[in-house]
Parts: C-alpha cells; sequence; structure tokens
C-alpha cells in the first residue's frame, strides 16, 4: 500500500474539535477548537469526524454542511449533548439532566425508562436534523460518589440497576432515530473524586466489584444495541496495574471486546484531557490507545502529530494492516447506519418534545414551605461556577428578573468575583460586605468538567445557618446537584420558602422560582437595547 492512501485512512480514524460557529473568531475555546484552515486541511487529507460545540441550532446545520463539502468521505459529526441538542446549540431542546429520571426510577421504573427513551428520541432526531450523526451520550456511569466533581448529574442513576435501564432506554431512543449513540466512560467513572479532565483519577475496586457495580450500564447498552463505547481515562490497577483504561489492552480489547463481546466502536476520550496529556505526547498517546483497542481516536493534542505516529506504527509493524482494516470495517458499518435529515428546519422543536422537557422538570422538582417572599429591599445572593460563561444565566433569566421586581439586588459568586467569605469558619458570609434585608440564596452547583468540584468544599451548610440565626433567609433555590440540597434541607424550618431542580437553565429557574411565590417578570421574554 502506498503511504499516501495508509495516511489517508488512518486519518479516517481521528476526530478533532470545532467550533459550531462559522468564523475562527467566534470561537469559544480556540486553544481546542482548529481553525477552518487547519479543519479544512486535515479534512482534505480525509480525517474522519469533528466534534462540534457552540452556536445556535441553524448556525449547527449550516456547519456541518460545510464540513462536509470539505471532506472527500462522510464524516461522523458528533457533540457532548447528553441533556439534550440545546445543552450546546442555542433553539433546540435543552432538557432536564438525566439523574432527574435516575430518582424517578426508584419509584416508577416503567415511566422512567419510557421518559428516557423519549429523552434519546428527542436527542437524537434534533441532531439528526442539524447535521449531527453521532451523539456522544449515554453517560453510563454509576454515580454513587457524590463528591464525584465531574459526574453527578450527566449520570442515569446512583444503582447500576437504575443507571443500566435508562442508558439503554436512551440508546434505543437516539438510535432509533439513524444517530449513533454512544456509552461512556468504559470501564465506569461514577465512583472517582477526581476529574480526569485535570488528573488522572483511580478507581480501586476489585474486579467482583465491578462486576456488580461499574459493568452491568455498559452491558445493558451493549444488549440494546449501542453503536459505541467511549473509554475513560482512569487507573485500575485491579485490571492494569500500568495503564490508564483508554491506554490498557486488558481494558478495551480483552475485557470490553472479549469478554463483554462488544463488537461496535470504542473511541477514546479526549487525549487532550490533562489525564493522559500530561504522561504522553500526542503520537504516543494515540499508537497506544490503538494498541489497546480503541478505533477512533478522539481530539488529539496534536493531530497531525497522532497522524504521523500511527502511519510510522504502522510502517514499523507495530501495528498490523489487520488491526487497522478491523477499525475502517467497523467504521463503515456504524456510518451506514446512520440516516440523513429529511424534515425542514422549522419543525425543530415537536409539540411532544416540549411536553417531554415540561414534564422532566415538573417530576423532578423538590419543593417545601409556602410560596411567599418578604417584599425588599433585599439581598439575590447567587451562587455560580463563572459568570462570564453562563448559557443558563442570561440577562433576562428568571433568577435575575423575578427577585430583581420584588426589589432584591442581585450579588453573584464565582470564582473570579470579590471573595465573600470572613474568617469566621461558622459564619463564613461576609454580611458586612453585603446589602441589608432578607436574603434569596440561589445556588448554582453541578458537576462540570475542569471545575474539579461539585461544590461540596464550599460551607454553603453554615451559611444557611447563618442566615437563619441572623433572621436574613427569606427562601432558598437549589439547581442542579441533589446533594447540596440532601445537606441543607434538613436545616430548614418546615415554614421556610424553599426548592430543588436538578436543572439549571432558565425555564427550571422559573419553575422553581414559581415555587417560591415569585410570579414572572415583565421582561422575561426578553427586550431590546
Amino acid at each position: 500500500m502506498e503511504a499516501s492512501e495508509l495516511r489517508r485512512q488512518l486519518a479516517s480514524l481521528l476526530v478533532v474539535r470545532g467550533s459550531g460557529h462559522a468564523r475562527d473568531h467566534q470561537r469559544r475555546y480556540p486553544r481546542w477548537e482548529l481553525s477552518n484552515a487547519e479543519l479544512r486541511q486535515l479534512l482534505g487529507e480525509g480525517v474522519g469526524g469533528v466534534i462540534l460545540l457552540g452556536g445556535s441550532a441553524e448556525e449547527l446545520r449550516l456547519r456541518c454542511e460545510q464540513l462536509q463539502g470539505w471532506a472527500a468521505e462522510p464524516l461522523l459529526l458528533c457533540a457532548d449533548v447528553e441533556e439534550g441538542v440545546g445543552q450546546r446549540f442555542e433553539g433546540a431542546s435543552w432538557l432536564a439532566p438525566p439523574l432527574a429520571l435516575g430518582e424517578l426510577h426508584q419509584r416508577e421504573p416503567q415511566r422512567a425508562e419510557a421518559l428516557a427513551e423519549g429523552y434519546g428520541r428527542c436527542t437524537g432526531r434534533q441532531a439528526r436534523l442539524l447535521g449531527l450523526n453521532w451523539v456522544l451520550g449515554p453517560v453510563c456511569d454509576v454515580n454513587n460518589n457524590p463528591s464525584n466533581p465531574v459526574i453527578n448529574v450527566r449520570a442515569w442513576g446512583e444503582t447500576a440497576s437504575a443507571a443500566g435501564a435508562l442508558a439503554a432506554a436512551f440508546v434505543r431512543g437516539c438510535q432509533g432515530e439513524g444517530v449513533l449513540a454512544c456509552a461512556k466512560h468504559f470501564p465506569g467513572h461514577g465512583d472517582t473524586s477526581c476529574d480526569s479532565h485535570l488528573e488522572l483519577p483511580e478507581l480501586p475496586h476489585d474486579r467482583g466489584r465491578l462486576d456488580q457495580i461499574e459493568l452491568p450500564p455498559f452491558q445493558a447498552a451493549i444488549a440494546a444495541g449501542v453503536a459505541s463505547v467511549m473509554t475513560a481515562h482512569l487507573r485500575l490497577p485491579a485490571l492494569d496495574p500500568k495503564r490508564p483504561a483508554t491506554l490498557s489492552k486488558a481494558v478495551l480489547t480483552q475485557l470490553l471486546r472479549g469478554e463483554l463481546g462488544f463488537q461496535g466502536l470504542v473511541v477514546t476520550d479526549a487525549l487532550v484531557m490533562e489525564a493522559i496529556s500530561q504522561h504522553h505526547g500526542s503520537a504516543e498517546a494515540a499508537v497506544l490507545a490503538f494498541e489497546a483497542g480503541a478505533d477512533l481516536i478522539l481530539m488529539p493534542a496534536n493531530a497531525q502529530e497522532a497522524l504521523d505516529g500511527l502511519v510510522d506504527a504502522v510502517q514499523s509493524g507495530r501495528i498490523s494492516q489487520a488491526r487497522v482494516d478491523a477499525s475502517l470495517q467497523r467504521r463503515r458499518e456504524a456510518q451506514a447506519r446512520c440516516s440523513p435529515a429529511q424534515e425542514p428546519l422549522e419543525q425543530l422543536i415537536s409539540p411532544g418534545e416540549r411536553e417531554l422537557s415540561a414534564e422532566l422538570l415538573a417530576l423532578s422538582l423538590i419543593r417545601q414551605g409556602p410560596g411567599r417572599l418578604p417584599p425588599g429591599p433585599g439581598l439575590n445572593l447567587i451562587r455560580l461556577d463563572n459568570q462570564l460563561n453562563a448559557p443558563q444565566l442570561p440577562l433576562v433569566a428568571p433568577a435575575l428578573l423575578r427577585p430583581a421586581a420584588l426589589g432584591y439586588e442581585a450579588r453573584l459568586i464565582d470564582a473570579r468575583s470579590p471573595s465573600p467569605w470572613g474568617p469566621d469558619p461558622e459564619a463564613p458570609l461576609a454580611l458586612d460586605r453585603l446589602p441589608d434585608g432578607p436574603v434569596l440564596l440561589q445556588l448554582l452547583v453541578r458537576g462540570n468538567p475542569f471545575r474539579g468540584s461539585a461544590g461540596g468544599d464550599e460551607p454553603w451548610p453554615q451559611v444557611v445557618r447563618q442566615l437563619l440565626a441572623a433572621q436574613r433567609l427569606a427562601a432558598l433555590a437549589v439547581y442542579g446537584s441533589p446533594y447540596l440540597w440532601q445537606a441543607l434541607e434538613p436545616l430548614l424550618p418546615p415554614d421556610l420558602p424553599a426548592a430543588y431542580s436538578p436543572a439549571q437553565m432558565p425555564q427550571a429557574q422559573a419553575q422553581v422560582l414559581t415555587a417560591l411565590g415569585l410570579p414572572e417578570a415583565a421582561l422575561e421574554g426578553g427586550f431590546t437595547d
């Protein structure tokens, strides 16, 4: 085989990162999102996939058409849309996080599984309509560690049975729409206390425990016919004392392929993540992952170096041509399962999908106390991860407008804001730096990549006690992590207005604040400036 043909073959097994926006200056993460010139060159050389983030639904459709036009062969176009396509692309459905259904599954398993299948159908249909043919979900990790900083509400359950049943239902719904699904992060990232985007976690459990907790959801997804499985960047000494799962033949070939019988595509998690890139260069990481059993190499730190490394490995005999051919065949089979978009874009969100979104929010709402806040002036204290990158908190967010209409002044707390903390660990909030009056405390806390925490390291129980002792806590709203709500709810007097939603988007805020007695604000639907 000529070297140029080998290079094109191997290039088709790379998936690189691009922006959903059309122009380079619109890229949200230029460190990872390739420029148009780089994308055009790589796709022209045969690179076979692009993972996308950012932009509106309409922009995404145009972008997918543009990228496919730059490629000679059909592309795998994917996105991390675990919570509906609108989680990443404005204008599509943004759904309550999967863990909302995990709680319902304990009480009404059949209803929860039907909703999970509808969740998959909604995500798959809208993805296909916008040009995507591969959804990087469901998360099959069992979130049985409340301190997990990165999985949290992304999981479908806190037990293996719930996570497996709901993930399998999602797979059936998504792939029924002609879009590939992806079970992740194999063999299980739920019981970790650090984030593989930042460091290499270790799962210390023996094989018996893995068979009971971590592996069953993946087995359920495989039984449901999931098209792909994504690897986890974590160390499992019981399976491989030397290499993390992404680079381990014992995990990907012997366990996933051999014992679990998975015949579809194996894709790495992003190789640019610190758990891998701190220890291996782009070329060696790609070669090690391919040797271990991966078919597709996702987001190498340097795509050209990764491709060079794979070519050298095949030409030197380190990787056999038969091994390459097997991955190429699996990729062709997966691509053949994809269906093109047929409906007009005007039908992006169907009436049934709107009903699904509303039902998920309604069934996951928890509330207590009367729905009534004292009138202002008061303080609307909002905690979030990053107010400069907060799609859940636009200018017209209910969390801002409704309290303002009642006279509550908004103050935002994030990692960049002036510290709100004082020296007293039992009364940590520096109230002397904040406006007087009753306090509406709104906490937007959940596990997120790159943050390294799901909020459990912040002293919110002490803050609640402090505000109660000062007779200033008017109401509490928690959006996101159920574990924070579970820690705070027992501290509340039964007559104090409080509510919880696992979701954080404006629709969830509207529902929570309605439960607290705050009606829709005049400008909530938006305004022009």
